[in-house]
């Protein structure tokens, strides 16, 4: 039942709205109203939208009436429909849409969308189509919780204002707070101006001038562009069907709606067909001198449409250019060959009766005159082909291509079609047609709910899922190479086995052992032996070349991290020879999200790894090392794809190890535990392993350097500890320090392991400040917090210190102690590297480091010039004063 009180209100109201300080108090009333609207539920907002669209619906003819009587322009009958349209398929098209609340929610990621309201919409009104397009706009305003206020066209200022009376009544009554749409009484150009400046967003229909206005305001603003609807008529088409489609589209309610046909344009072989076709459909074919008379009242001296002829009948256009035509007359034919719509007006939006045709000499030509005229007058609205789609899918598909349109319409008349639903139900209703960048404007299809909604995202922190990856089998134990091999015949089934070692490894007569082995299982083998150490891309190929020309289905790494990370790119060579190393190479943040996704390896080959030496853990990795020679650029390639089949780490294989390679090699073991503990991705599974290996290195690492292999258990140990901290690093990956010794090998041949001793402890004071000048990027890193953890490692050796500070300190002085030992000097100058040589290029090495692929999880980001600061304390052995 109405509240009468209510509608009272809404009927008289006190105060007419026909100046800047009257429409001043309006906008406030409105803003009240939605600010108490949008708190409202989609229960209540969906009642209030049905009755709203039922009042509409059921004054459709009263309001078409109004409109025509008004405006003096279309016809009675078409406004009715047009009014139930914009009610009824309006209502149809979006009860179901939600418009509150919560949009989605995930609790598991943490994210969460709210529907909100824009505020309120200003909306402009064009004398076309005063009534439904005012119903169209309260509906959706109404739907999507926003006040909305109108600004009428003077000439069609009560019809418009009737239909938001009505849909208002309706609104109220059916809960909707009072004031919630509102209008300006009498319409000026000064007004609108300020509603469209006052309002939180503009919704524009009408003519270019007033979209112009629209998008000047300085609020955001949805508007339409020209239409000028070309519809070409290919040779295939059904002549019948397109013609009438046509006329029945161009006499709905006089053309006035902005997509209809402005052009048509028929291929010469059906032109005489079509021209007849429309003639007996009671169109009017013009003369020459009829044809010059129309020209002349198209456009008005400012060169846009005569108001006189939009919506008028094409016997009273004819009446008003000065000749006779039958007075049932539908449509004005113009036959024209002008496409320049400043020189020919039949070119231009014309909004009535009239039609300008053009003969095409095949379908290329109608594309290029119907291109023509959508770029000079109708660029992002509407455009449409007749075509048979079955003969000529190739006509169509072209027609896509070259239409700058944001509605292409096949076989379907453009006033209903454009307005959507009626002869496509997927396109949806409306009746503003956004034509996108193209016109300049912020929508490209047609205006609904979605346009009129903020959707607010609350996302909540959350850490990303993690991982822990390794080789699909480890062999640990001593002697466990031979039971390993094993599996490649009874396990695996392998036939031909590629060996990758170093020329030392082969001519010692190490990798005979496993020669041997393979020929007693009767595997056919073939060994490359010339890598070397810091392996080139060059070599790489060269191998990789050596294995496509031998076809394995198995590959051996024998050797330290040179001869594992060589193979490691031979196999990816070889696997998918179309990989550019460039992209191998490409920098990533994150290991799951990186640009270039790698191949699928092993469907030619399985990766097995033998380390021979206690340190680079590669043997369980998805790391690889490799220098380009041209460069001299040492690249960290990573994916996971990477990890070896089988991962060897047999102390059997390492014990006669030199010294300078036990060390190198075991330092290198503690720099890996320290980075991964260290690191932005370490989680519970990698810190038990790093703890691990870090005690394993410093109880063991002096003996096993010391004795070599008369201490079995200390080389032993040492093995573990490479392929324990080897697992660690491959989940949780390493740090800066790891990104600044590639550099120092790669520009001065540092051997691996010693630049890394001769950087890290330089590292870990820069890493240890709490209130470093950037952290590293992971949700999962909350704060700083590496000094702490560095003082968990100290804690977990027994290292004494009563805070975290001094159990950094002790830690240090612990690692400084284990380098001594070992042989390790105290700087990089010390080491050999030449002063000048190293200053020469310190900023290369500085920028290469920064960009290195380890960098990216170190606990502090590290800038440029902090970089530069630890190369050269760790050059000249200076203190830090990092913390």
């Amino acid at each position: 039942m109405l509240d009468k009180k209510k509608i009272k209100g809404v009927i008289e109201r006190p105060e007419t709205v026909n100046s800047v300080e009257s429409l001043n108090h309006r906008l406030q009333e409105v803003k009240a109203a939605q600010r108490k609207f949008a708190s409202y539920t989609q229960e209540q907002v969906d009642a209030i939208f049905l009755a709203a669209a039922t009042a509409a619906t059921k004054n459709r003819i009263h309001l078409a009436k109004m409109a025509v009587g008004e405006t003096r322009m279309g016809i009675v009958e078409d406004k009715v429909i047009k009014n139930h349209f914009a009610s009824e398929y309006i209502y149809n098209a979006y009860k179901e849409t939600q418009t509150c609340g919560i949009l989605e929610e995930s609790q598991a990621f943490g994210i969460k969308k709210i529907i909100a309201p824009i505020g309120v919409i200003a909306a402009v009104i064009p004398t076309t189509n005063p009534t439904s397009t005012a119903i169209f706009k309260s509906l959706i305003a109404l739907k999507t919780r926003n006040g909305i206020i109108f600004s009428p066209h003077p000439g069609a200022r009560n019809c418009t204002i009737e239909a938001a009376r009505i849909v208002l009544k309706a609104a109220v009554a059916a809960g909707a707070p009072e004031g919630i749409i509102a209008w300006i009484d009498e319409p000026s150009v000064e007004l609108s101006m300020e509603i469209m400046k006052a309002a939180d967003v503009v919704l524009a229909t009408g003519g270019p001038g007033m979209v112009k206005s629209a998008y000047s305001s300085g609020k955001p603003a949805i508007g339409v562009g020209n239409g000028n609807t070309p519809a070409i008529i290919d040779a295939t088409a059904d002549v019948l069907l397109a013609v009438n489609s046509i006329v029945h589209s161009k006499t709905f309610d006089n053309g006035t709606i902005c997509a209809s046909e402005q052009s048509v344009v028929i291929d010469t072989n059906v032109y005489e067909k079509c021209m007849k076709e429309f003639v007996e459909r009671g169109c009017y074919r013009l003369d020459e001198k009829e044809k010059e008379l129309v020209r002349k009242i198209i456009l008005n001296a400012a060169g846009n449409i005569n108001a006189q002829i939009v919506g008028r009948t094409a016997y009273q256009i004819a009446q008003l250019a000065g000749f006779e035509c039958p007075q049932d007359t539908k449509v004005l034919l113009g036959e024209v060959t002008e496409l320049d719509v400043t020189m020919e007006p039949f070119a231009h939006e014309k909004l009535s009766p009239i039609l300008a045709v053009y003969r095409s000499n095949d379908f290329e030509d109608g594309l290029r005159i119907a291109d023509r005229l959508v770029m000079d007058g109708g660029v992002g609205h509407t455009s449409v082909l007749y075509i048979d789609m079955v003969k000529a899918p190739d006509k169509l598909k072209a027609f896509e291509e070259k239409m700058k349109t944001s509605r292409i319409l096949v076989n379907t008349p453009a006033s209903h079609g454009g307005i959507g639903d009626l002869y496509n139900f997927k396109l949806l209703p409306s009746l503003t047609l956004g034509c996108g960048t193209w016109a300049g404007n912020s929508v490209s299809g047609n205006v609904g709910v979605k346009e009129l909604l903020n959707i607010k995202t609350v996302a909540e922190r959350r850490e990303n899922m993690l991982w822990f990856r390794t080789p699909e089998k480890v062999y640990f134990k001593k002697g466990c190479t031979s039971v390993a091999l094993e599996e490649l015949k009874s396990v695996y089934k392998k036939k031909k086995a590629f060996i990758v070692t170093d020329t030392f490894l082969y001519k010692s007569g190490f990798t005979k052992s496993i020669t041997d082995q393979l020929d007693d299982m009767g595997i056919d083998h073939h060994t490359f032996f010339e890598v070397t150490p810091d392996p080139t891309l060059e070599c790489a190929k060269t191998g990789a070349a050596a294995i496509s020309a031998f076809e394995p289905d198995v590959i051996i790494a024998i050797g330290g991290g040179s001869a594992m990370d060589a193979a490691k790119i031979m196999w990816i060579l070889y696997e998918h020879p179309e990989v550019d190393f460039a992209d191998l190479a490409m920098r990533f943040m994150d290991i799951r999200k990186r640009v270039y996704g790698f191949p699928e390896m092993g469907k030619k080959a399985s990766m097995v790894c033998i380390a021979t030496s206690s340190g680079t853990g590669s043997e369980v990795t998805p790391f690889a090392i490799i220098t380009d020679e041209k460069t001299q650029t040492k690249y960290s390639i990573a994916d996971y794809s990477l990890l070896p089949t089988i991962a060897i780490s047999d102390a059997d294989m390492m014990m006669d190890q030199p010294k300078g390679l036990t060390a190198a090699s075991g330092i290198d073991v503690l720099t890996h535990a320290l980075e991964a503990y260290a690191s932005m991705f370490a989680t519970d599974y990698t810190d038990g392993l790093a703890l691990k290996a870090a005690k394993l290195v410093f109880d063991y690492l002096p003996r096993a350097y010391q004795y070599g292999r008369d201490d079995m258990e200390a080389r032993e140990k040492m093995a573990n500890a490479s392929t324990i901290a080897g697992i660690a690093f491959a989940n949780a990956f390493l740090g800066v320090c790891h990104s600044m010794a590639h550099k120092l090998g790669a520009h001065h041949h540092v051997q691996h392991g010693f630049a890394n001793a001769l950087l890290i402890t330089e590292v870990m004071k820069y890493n240890s400040s709490e209130t470093p000048k950037k952290m590293g990027t992971f949700s999962q890193y909350q704060y700083p917090q590496t000094l702490h953890r560095y003082a968990e490692v100290a804690n977990y050796l027994g290292l004494p210190g009563k805070n975290d500070q001094e159990k950094l300190e002790s830690l240090i002085a612990k690692i400084e102690e284990l380098k001594a030992c070992i042989g390790v000097p105290k700087s990089i100058k010390e080491f050999g590297v030449d002063e000048q040589e190293f200053l020469n290029n310190l900023e290369i090495k500085c920028e290469e480091a920064f960009d290195d692929q380890c960098t990216g999880t170190n606990p502090r980001y590290p800038l440029m010039s902090e970089i530069k600061e630890m190369y050269l304390n760790a050059y000249y052995g200076k203190e830090s004063k990092w913390y």
